[in-house]
């Protein structure tokens, strides 16, 4: 399991586009007025996301981690979760912080937004499905 944190208090500045890969053709970006409508005020947590060993065992929380990071940087990588992050206009400080786990990801994933609901009325900012 791993969430992505922002330290800073502030408001978020968002950048116009995103600069994210555009996997399939697909642009990432939405509109300002969709990002400050996602945002959670008050939340440090703005992506919960998980990571398991897939089909061959061999995928794992690095290999996730690593995806997420080059989409970020514009790779066309299939990592289309979490997207609205690079519309931060300080994404390249956040931090991504990680729990290994013997259960199932998809569940503790589940559970994990289900309890920052519980907490803040919403899912997280960039957690746009579940």
């Amino acid at each position: 399991m791993y969430v992505i944190v922002r330290q800073c208090g502030e408001a978020p500045e968002f950048l116009p586009s995103s600069p994210a890969g555009r996997f399939k053709g697909k642009d990432p970006s939405v509109t300002r007025q969709r990002l400050e409508a996602e945002w959670v005020a008050g939340a440090e947590v703005v992506y919960i996301g998980k990571a398991s060993g897939g089909a061959s065992g061999r995928r794992g929380l690095r290999k996730r981690l690593n995806e997420f990071r080059r989409f970020g940087e514009g790779e066309q990588i299939g990592h289309w979760g979490g997207r609205l992050i690079w519309q931060l206009e300080e994404s390249d400080s956040l931090l991504a912080c990680w729990k290994e786990t013997d259960e199932e990801p998809a569940r503790v994933e589940s559970e994990m937004i289900q309890q920052f609901v519980a907490d803040f009325g919403r899912r997280p900012f960039a957690n746009l499905r579940n």
